[in-house]
C-alpha cells in the first residue's frame, strides 16, 4: 500500500499535521522532514528490516523519526523515556537491535552489532535534492513487522510484541469507522509514544488527515488550554489523566470536543459518574498491546447508560468469552476474553513458548476475564492472573475496588491476594486516602459489607495519602504485594 504520509502530503499539503511545543507542520512540510531523514538514515547505512531502537518523546522530533522508520521498512523498537539504562539495555538485547537512533538529528547513529562492540556513525548533515526527492514518496508492506513493542510487565517479564504495518492499519480503520471522522478532527495525544495507545493515535490520526495536537506528557493545565484553543474534537486518556482533568475543569467543556477515548486501565464507576455527571463524551474502551490497543469501545450515547461497559468490537477485531476447556460460554457467564482478527500480533520476539500458549488458530488468548451482555456489549470483570481464589472461592478484585473507590474518603484502591498457608489466598486491599485524620478501616469494611458477602472483605490493609498509580494506569500488583511481606 502506499505511504499513508506521503499520500496525505500529496492530497492536502497545507493541512496542519502536527502540532508539538513550538512546532507547526503541514502535511507537505512533516513528509518533506520525513523525506529529509530518510536520505540521511539510508546515506548511514540503515537497511530495510533492520531493528532500531529510539527513546520516544512527546515531541516533533519523534514523530519525523517515527514515520521516517516506517517509509525506509525499519522495524521499530520504542524505548520509554522514563525508563533506566538497565532497562533499555534489556530491551535492546531482548529485541537485538542493530540501532540506537538519536534522540536528535545532531548526535550521530550507535551500531549495535552482534558481537557486542558498538560503534558510532554520524548522520550526513545535507543531503542533496535529488536524494531527499527519492524518500518523498514510498511503499508500505502489510505484512511486514512496523514495531516491536515491549508489554508493561503486569504479569511478567516484559515481552516483544511484534505488530505489523497491516495491524496498525486495521485497528485504525476500525477506530475510525466507530468514532466517525471529520475533516476539521483534531486529535490531543499526551499518551506516551513508547506505550501502543499512543502509536496507534499517531499512526491512525496520520491515517486519517486529522491533525495531532502532541503534548509531552500529561499536564491537567496544558492540557485544558489545548482543547480552549487548539479545537481539539478528540482526546485519548486513561483514568488517572481523566481524574485530573476532571478535577481541573472550571466550567463546560469546550463544545467541539466529540470523543473522550479513555482506556488502558479500568474505568471506576465513581470515575465514569462524574464525567458523566460533568457532560463529557466519553467512549470507554478495551484493548491490548498484543491487539495493537482498541479491541472494543462504547460510544458516549452508550456510555451513559451501561457503565462498566467497552461495548462491542470494532470492525476487523472479533471476541468470544471461553470457559475453562475452551467452549464458548453464555451471556451473562465469566470467562477468558479471546480476539482473533486483523489487528493480533504477529507474535512474542524470540519466544517459542509464550507465542503458541496465547494465540492458536489465529485466537489470542488475553488473560482477561470478562462476560458478555444479551446485547453482545463486553464487560471486562478482571485480569485471570489477578483472580484471587480464597478458601476455595473466587473473588474479583475490580468487584471490591469498585466498591472502595465510591467511599467519599478514597481516592483510589487496589485489591490484590497475598498467599496464605490455610486459605491459599487471603483478600488484601491498598488504599489511597484523601483524608487520613478521619480515617477507618473499620469504617471501609462496613461500607463494603453492605455490598458484598464476608469473604471477599479484605484482611489486610496498607493506607496511604500518596497515589501508587503511574501515569499508565496500570498497577502492578506484584510490587503492591511486597507491602504485606513482613506480615
Amino acid at each position: 500500500m502506499r505511504d499513508w504520509l506521503a499520500a496525505l502530503a500529496a492530497a492536502t499539503p497545507g493541512r496542519e499535521a502536527l502540532v508539538a511545543e513550538d512546532t507547526r507542520l503541514t502535511y507537505g512540510e512533516l513528509n518533506r522532514r520525513v523525506a529529509q531523514l530518510c536520505a540521511a538514515w539510508h546515506g548511514a547505512g540503515l537497511k530495510s528490516g533492520q531493528r532500531v531502537a529510539m527513546v520516544m518523546h512527546g515531541n516533533c522530533e519523534t514523530v519525523v523519526r517515527l514515520f521516517a522508520a516506517m517509509r525506509l521498512g525499519l522495524v521499530l523498537v520504542p524505548l520509554g523515556a522514563r525508563l533506566t539504562s538497565d532497562e533499555h539495555s534489556a530491551i535492546l538485547q531482548n529485541a537485538k537491535c542493530h540501532w540506537l537512533l538519536p534522540e536528535s538529528t545532531r548526535e550521530p547513529l550507535l551500531r549495535l552489532p552482534g558481537n557486542g562492540v558498538s560503534d558510532s556513525v554520524p548522520v550526513p548533515l545535507e543531503a542533496t535534492a535529488g536524494q531527499v526527492g527519492a524518500y518523498l514518496d514510498g511503499t508500505l508492506s502489510p505484512s511486514a513487522p512496523l514495531a516491536i513493542v515491549h508489554t508493561s510487565g503486569t504479569t511478567g517479564v516484559p515481552k516483544g510484541v511484534v505488530l505489523t504495518t497491516g495491524n496498525f492499519f486495521f485497528n485504525a480503520m476500525g477506530a475510525t469507522l466507530r468514532l466517525g471522522h471529520l475533516p476539521q478532527d483534531r486529535w490531543l495525544c499526551a499518551m506516551p509514544l513508547w506505550h501502543v495507545g499512543g502509536l496507534a493515535l499517531v499512526t491512525r490520526a496520520i491515517l486519517q488527515g486529522a491533525t495531532v495536537v502532541l503534548h509531552p506528557r500529561f499536564d491537567a493545565e496544558a492540557f485544558m488550554h489545548a482543547l480552549q484553543h487548539e479545537g481539539v474534537t478528540m482526546v485519548s486518556l486513561v483514568p488517572a489523566m481523566l481524574h485530573r482533568a476532571l478535577d481541573h475543569l472550571d466550567g463546560g467543556w469546550p463544545g467541539n470536543l466529540r470523543i473522550a477515548l479513555v482506556g488502558g486501565a479500568p474505568l471506576s464507576s465513581a470515575l465514569h459518574e462524574w464525567s458523566i455527571d460533568r457532560a463529557l463524551p466519553v467512549a470507554p474502551t478495551w484493548g491490548l498491546t498484543e491487539t495493537c490497543s482498541q479491541v472494543a469501545t462504547l460510544l458516549p450515547a452508550g456510555a451513559e447508560y451501561k457503565p462498566g461497559s467497552t461495548g462491542k468490537p470494532l470492525l476487523f477485531s472479533s471476541l468470544r468469552i471461553a470457559g475453562d476447556s475452551g467452549e464458548d460460554l453464555a451471556r451473562g457467564e465469566i470467562g477468558e476474553i479471546r480476539v482473533s482478527g486483523a489487528t493480533v500480533m504477529q507474535g512474542y520476539l524470540g519466544d517459542r513458548q509464550s507465542t503458541p500458549a496465547a494465540i492458536c488458530d489465529g485466537e489470542l488468548r488475553t488473560g482477561d476475564l470478562g462476560y458478555l451482555d444479551d446485547e453482545g456489549d463486553l464487560y471486562v470483570v478482571q485480569r485471570l492472573d489477578d483472580l484471587i481464589i480464597s478458601g476455595g472461592e473466587n473473588v474479583y478484585p475490580t468487584e471490591i475496588e469498585r466498591v472502595l473507590i465510591a467511599h467519599p474518603l478514597v481516592e483510589d484502591a487496589v485489591v490484590l491476594g497475598i498467599e496464605d498457608a490455610e486459605w491459599g489466598q487471603r483478600v488484601a486491599a491498598v488504599v489511597q486516602a484523601r483524608r487520613t485524620d478521619t480515617f477507618s478501616v473499620e469504617d471501609l469494611s462496613a461500607h463494603l459489607r453492605k455490598h458484598m458477602s464476608a469473604f471477599k472483605l479484605p484482611r489486610k490493609w496498607r493506607i496511604t495519602d500518596k497515589s501508587f498509580r503511574p501515569v499508565s494506569g496500570k498497577v502492578r500488583r506484584s510490587d503492591l504485594a511486597k507491602l504485606f511481606e513482613d506480615d
